[in-house]
């Protein structure tokens, strides 16, 4: 049973879901509601600022609290203090230092992540790693490219961008690589490209000692004893730290066509994108944005797309096998009413559609100011995407709580995010009841609690539901073995 909920028993095989509290999972991130944060020795502070020096240090408020809050809706004391790291050396001396004092770090990145990740919750320092933003080497003719942690998706495409290569994954926000690695992102194009699971190939990565490895390389496979590199792949920064990723590239397509398709309800659009998958159309991104969504967005953004539940694709590859996949597609989604196709050739044409999908988080949180977002990440397989969710969606409209709705619905992933006042307390459990059941309902579809976001400190009782007691005491096996004195980025994906 989710250690965050009460127990009760309904038909279904599942325990029924009660509400949770920041407080109380910030009581089972420490290990126990007694628990209270480490205390930062200052011999330790003292230390730090003599290896960092003022540049590169700091115990400012305002710092440590912009280094202990992301976009989740949960609040944590901040980190003590805050290094910015310029090298792998930066980050294996701050962690030396953190290990001879038994004090936590937390690596932060572009601070885009939704489930509490980077949040102090043990208390420690924040090892800032946006100052690595070099392009290490680009291997073009093998498709590969070597990057520091904090360079973001986007500054790496346009830093290869004269390769005719690309880095595909795509979560939406401009994340950084080393985030994206933590978490195991995906996003748009995973569909057709697949996950950063699939996409990194090696590491460098300073353990809890102090100590730089290496895992993996760049060759396209290895039979070489434990696969270390997929290890730290999601570990969200409970393993170590990385500070160089080699990551897969692919040629630009020769061809791209976007295409938007209006339906009359949300199950003809569900219908439209799981016929397209089990046909074995090559679709680069099949996303869904349901009305209320679309109408966030062109308050947001100035657009006019028609406000019904909306799919928002796009085709990559020669100019024939363009056409072809986008007319098949086309064609199944006038089986299920589908009407109003738009295309989009021209870069400008495809970023204004994409954009206005990228900005779906920001335009619902502006249609309610002063709110916070409770967010969702379930997947299911792709033949189970319509009863996950259309019951849930049911729920949510029932419930009276604001929400969004959008899916990279093409691997069966989607996210509803619960438009909170993060003052009113009924709200919040409200919110976290609709996520409790669909994690349940996900669950019992054989889908996972998390697609794409990660566990963090939200869905930590989730993941027991998902793997079972036995699995999560395996994975609790390798974080002792690995980081015996609990300080990398402590009191997340499962209490210790």
């Amino acid at each position: 049973m989710n250690a965050l909920l009460q127990d009760a028993a309904p038909a279904g095989g599942h325990d029924a879901p009660s509400p949770v509290s920041p407080a109380a999972a910030t009581a089972v991130a420490t290990g126990h509601p007694s628990v209270r944060p480490r205390e930062v020795p200052p011999a330790l502070l003292d230390a730090l600022a003599a290896r960092f020096g003022a540049a590169q240090f700091s115990v400012a408020a305002a710092v440590r609290e912009q280094h202990g809050r992301d976009e989740s809706s949960f609040a944590a004391p901040p980190p003590a203090a805050v290094v910015f790291a310029e090298s792998t050396a930066d980050v294996a001396d701050a962690v030396r230092l953190a290990a001879a004092h038994a004090v936590p770090v937390i690596p932060f990145g572009a601070g885009s992540s939704l489930e509490g990740h980077l949040l102090a919750v043990q208390g420690g320092i924040s090892i800032d790693l946006n100052r690595m933003q070099r392009v290490l080497a680009i291997h073009d003719e093998d498709l590969t490219v070597t990057v520091q942690p904090g360079i973001t998706r986007k500054q790496l495409n346009e830093a290869i961008k004269h390769t005719g290569l690309f880095f595909p994954i795509d979560p939406g926000a401009d994340a950084s690589i080393g985030g994206m690695t933590a978490t195991r992102a995906s996003g748009t194009n995973a569909v057709r490209y697949g996950t950063m699971r699939e996409n990194v190939l090696a590491l460098e990565v300073v353990t809890a000692h102090g100590e730089v490895i290496r895992t993996g390389t760049r060759a396209k496979k290895s039979s070489a004893g434990y696969d270390l590199t997929r290890l730290f792949v999601g570990s969200e920064g409970t393993l170590g730290i990385v500070t160089e990723i080699s990551l897969k590239l692919y040629p630009l397509p020769e061809a791209v066509s976007a295409a938007i398709c209006s339906f009359p309800t949300i199950e003809a659009a569900v219908r439209t994108t799981i016929q397209t998958i089990q046909l074995g159309v090559p679709i680069a991104r099949v996303e869904l944005i349901d009305a209320r969504t679309v109408a966030m967005v062109n308050a947001h953004s100035r657009t006019t797309l028609r406000e019904e539940p909306l799919l928002l694709m796009e085709f990559h590859g020669s100019p024939a096998s363009v056409q072809e996949q986008a007319a098949t597609v086309q064609e199944i989604a006038g089986e299920f009413g589908g009407n109003a196709f738009e295309w989009a050739t021209t870069p400008e044409e495809r970023t204004r559609l994409w954009g206005a999908r990228h900005n779906a988080y920001f335009a619902a949180v502006q249609s309610r100011p002063g709110c916070r977002v409770i967010s969702t990440d379930t997947c299911v397989p792709i033949s189970r995407l319509a009863d996950a969710l259309l019951d849930s969606i049911a729920e949510a409209d029932a419930s009276g709580i604001p929400y969004f709705l959008v899916g990279h619905v093409g691997d069966g992933n989607f996210h509803f995010g619960y438009l909170i006042d993060p003052d009113d307390a009924d709200e919040r459990a409200r919110a976290e009841q609709l996520n409790h059941a669909l994690v349940y309902r996900t669950l019992a579809l054989e889908g996972t609690c998390t697609g794409e976001h990660g566990i963090g400190l939200h869905k930590m009782g989730f993941l027991r539901d998902e793997a079972g007691e036995g699995a999560v005491e395996t994975m609790r096996v390798l974080k002792r073995a690995l980081d015996p004195q609990n300080i990398m980025n402590p009191g997340k994906i499962f209490a210790m």
